[in-house]
């Protein structure tokens, strides 16, 4: 009998940098026990380049990365999903749709690269440190024994990623 694979959501408003950098991470360190998505509740329509960028530089494929709407994962046809993480702040307070699959949750959110100011180095350090950040919380998450933890403690232990100090957001 093969190993279950587990549906993984990451959200954020805009789906265009901290969503879908946790999408690649999980998509190469999860190494297949996971199918890692991720969706905006007011998607940009475009990936940051600089998200790209970043990507391609770690010899990611980024043919998978494209800025979608929540919407695509709710309703009838969407996968029953394991996992929904939220990675920013804003989309942590909006109200989320019903979830196909009754997924666990939780809050791991990390500042906005998009947002950073500064000289062009700046800004692509602050894409970089997201990534780090991501890395760091998803790396703990793929080492769960997730088949044989209690829901309960499972659920404190993905609260616990999003505060954890090696992966503090500032």
């Amino acid at each position: 009998m093969s190993e279950k694979r587990y549906n993984v959501l990451f959200l954020c408003t805009g789906n265009s940098a901290r969503s879908i950098l946790a999408e690649a991470i999980l998509g190469r360190l999860g190494r297949g026990r996971f199918i890692s998505c991720s969706a905006g509740s007011q998607p940009k329509g475009q990936v940051h380049p600089y998200t790209l960028d970043l990507l391609r530089s770690l010899n990611y494929d980024t043919a998978f990365a494209r800025s979608k709407d929540w919407s695509e994962f709710e309703g009838p046809g969407a996968p029953d999903l394991d996992f929904v993480f939220t990675v920013c702040d804003n989309a942590a307070n909006e109200t989320c749709p019903v979830w196909p699959g009754q997924p666990m949750s939780a809050h791991w959110g990390v500042p906005d690269p998009a947002a950073a100011e500064g000289t062009e180095a700046e800004k692509r350090l602050a894409f970089a440190e997201a990534y780090r950040m991501l890395e760091a919380r998803i790396s703990v998450f793929t080492s769960l024994p997730l088949s044989s933890i209690d829901r309960l403690t499972l659920q404190k232990r993905l609260s616990q990623i999003g505060t954890s100090p090696t992966a503090k957001t500032g």
